[in-house]
């Protein structure tokens, strides 16, 4: 049986008691890429690490919910995750484009809004603007995202890029979200954290533990935080990375990587019995 780790803080280690008393109650919230997924140089090759699924799979029936919060879309995460009629899932949803889209294991199905119409227009622009910056789009459906990743300075092409293309997605109302050598143009007013928020209130949540590793996850902390501060205890977990280091200084409990989220969850299952 894996051991639990001891959190940093006492409004952590309030998080993880409350989530032991009461499972029945807990929204165990985590980031798909690079938390559930390692990080790689082709995003569309990012898989769930293999341990995952049967981790969640012996969680996920003795919680709440789990809710699975990304950037991508659902159904990109539902694939890559391997979650669709995967036994014991029955209580995972998958809240993907920040929870713009939701998809739900017990009826396979998701459900969103019409896509906001900026997304096409920077899509139009983009290569103008990024020919021979050595990136690389990927195609979100409902955002778009240019990874520096493969450029031949990654950081430098990153810091470049940051300003113009912040310029082009305000002209067709649109925010960046910056990320791991990553910067992500999408619509405003949905987060990670309003999609943990919302989703909380709407199934009751009685605790929260939320994984994450990058810049797009801290609207999910400080989500977090607020709904400590209103009477619903949380955990924070980093999925460690030395690339990004604001989460691991917010973090009640840091881990390595995927790997070590994957040996959470199962210490929580074991734990939970």
């Amino acid at each position: 049986m894996s051991s639990l780790p001891t959190p940093a803080t006492q409004a952590g280690q309030d998080g993880l008691d409350a989530l032991l008393a009461q499972p029945g109650t807990a929204l165990i919230g985590l980031d798909f890429d690079g938390t559930l997924a390692p990080i790689v140089a082709d995003p569309e090759r990012a898989r769930a690490h293999p341990d995952a699924l049967p981790a969640l799979a012996a969680l996920a029936p003795k919680v709440a919910a789990v809710a699975v919060i990304t950037g991508r879309p659902a159904e990109v995460a539902v694939r890559n995750g391997g979650f669709a009629d995967a036994p014991g899932l029955e209580h995972l949803v998958v809240l993907g484009h920040y929870g713009a889209e939701q998809w739900d294991a017990r009826t396979g199905k998701v459900t969103a809004p019409e896509p906001h119409p900026g997304v096409a227009a920077v899509r139009a622009e983009l290569p103008g603007l990024l020919d021979g910056s050595g990136t690389w789009v990927e195609e979100k459906g409902r955002a778009v995202a240019v990874h520096t990743r493969r450029a031949a300075d990654p950081q430098a092409a990153f810091d470049a890029l940051r300003e113009p293309l912040t310029e082009l997605a305000s002209r067709h109302g649109l925010i960046v979200e910056p990320g791991r050598m990553v910067l992500e143009l999408r619509p405003p007013g949905m987060d990670k954290g309003v999609a943990l928020s919302e989703f909380a209130r709407e199934i009751g949540a009685g605790s929260v533990l939320y994984a994450g590793d990058d810049l797009g996850d801290l609207p999910a902390y400080s989500a977090v935080d607020t709904l400590r501060t209103t009477g619903t205890p949380g955990l924070l977990v980093c999925s460690g990375s030395d690339e990004v280091t604001e989460l691991r200084e917010r973090a009640d409990v840091v881990v390595d990587g995927p790997e070590g989220v994957v040996q959470l969850l199962r210490a929580l299952a074991d734990r939970i019995g």
